[in-house]
């Protein structure tokens, strides 16, 4: 799709090309950040949207798992998210797109809790209460943990999945061209990068 000069298919093929080299180290444990992992996230997202330079998102070899101080459920989610061995800053950005750190929050569609839950996907992770903040956290963190396995370390189809369903990113081999999910991965990774920071 074209819009305002900009190849949108393009643009999140490279966002999902640089994530998936980013995480898929992170996940084997690299702890360095190379020199085009540098500069800043903007000047990377720019250069990513107007094919003017590399697209690599900086930063997501990050082993660092300190949030900031004002993060709601910050120890919970530091905690969950070492356990399971993925980026508190993800699990962090998540709950701030599905819910906005509200624990009682309920979407349309059902989707309850911190990480917005449906109750089929919850029972399959065995929460019981989708509104108690631990098990929501621990359920949805797994799942996302689940999701990055699946797609070897790439958090852009991860994230995609986990708004979508693997199904859908299975149908059309990458991120569906569906307006939600198409606005909530871009979305997901800036709110990352914020927490990362």
């Amino acid at each position: 799709m074209e819009r305002t000069g900009i190849d949108l298919s393009r643009v999140s093929q490279q966002l999902v090309e640089a994530r998936q080299l980013q995480l898929g180290g992170w996940l084997r444990g690299s702890k360095t950040q190379s020199s085009s992992e540098s500069a800043s996230f903007a000047d990377s997202l720019t250069s990513a949207l107007t094919g003017s330079g590399p697209t690599v998102l900086p930063g997501a070899n990050s082993s660092s798992g300190t949030l900031p101080a004002n993060i709601p459920f910050r120890d919970l989610i530091e905690s969950v998210a070492a356990g399971q061995g993925v980026p508190p800053a993800l699990i962090a950005a998540i709950i701030h797109a599905e819910s906005n750190f509200n624990p009682n929050a309920v979407s349309p569609a059902g989707a309850k809790g911190l990480m917005q839950l449906m109750d089929g996907t919850a029972a399959g992770l065995g929460v019981t209460d989708s509104f108690d903040p631990a098990q929501n956290v621990a359920g949805g963190t797994a799942y996302i943990t689940s999701m990055l396995e699946r797609y070897d370390g790439d958090v852009s189809l991860a994230l995609a999945a986990y708004n979508a369903g693997p199904g859908a990113v299975e149908e059309y081999g990458g991120i569906p061209p569906y307006a939600e999910t198409q606005k909530y991965v871009p979305s997901v990774l800036r709110l990352f990068e914020q927490y990362r920071s």
